[in-house]
């Protein structure tokens, strides 16, 4: 895997003071649907695409693969529209609550968490919960 580009962030300071980052200058960022609940996809943003983020009012992205920025919905019409943006508890992961216009997915699925359920009723069976 390979990092974010390093270079002078327009992020507050004091924003940029509180992140937790991983090795490679990233945090998680999750999208979710801001009157729904439900969890969209997950993007991986550094100071720079948080900057954009929060400036802009549309989801930016860093693209491991592709080593670049990438605004949600510029390609595939797509787009969210940034309702809010939190930390989590430890800094290292942001929440952005979205108006998700079309798919979230870029298979074309509303999200990114409807092809491969793994447990569909954590509630029932063996091992769901231990006694």
């Amino acid at each position: 895997m390979t990092s974010a580009p390093r270079r002078p962030s327009r992020l507050d300071p004091d924003i940029a003071a509180r992140l937790r980052r991983s090795p490679d200058g990233l945090l998680p960022a999750i999208a979710q649907q801001y009157d729904t609940g439900e969890v969209l996809m997950l993007g991986w943003m550094d100071d720079e695409a948080l900057h954009r983020t929060l400036t802009t009012g549309r989801c930016t992205y860093w693209s491991r693969s592709r080593q670049e920025y990438w605004v949600k919905g510029d390609t595939s019409g797509h787009v969210q529209y940034v309702k809010s943006v939190a930390l989590d508890c430890d800094a290292d992961a942001v929440l952005v609550k979205v108006d998700q216009v079309g798919a979230a997915c870029h298979t074309g699925d509303r999200t990114c968490f409807d092809a491969d359920v793994l447990l569909k009723d954590a509630g029932a069976g063996a091992g769901a919960r231990d006694q």
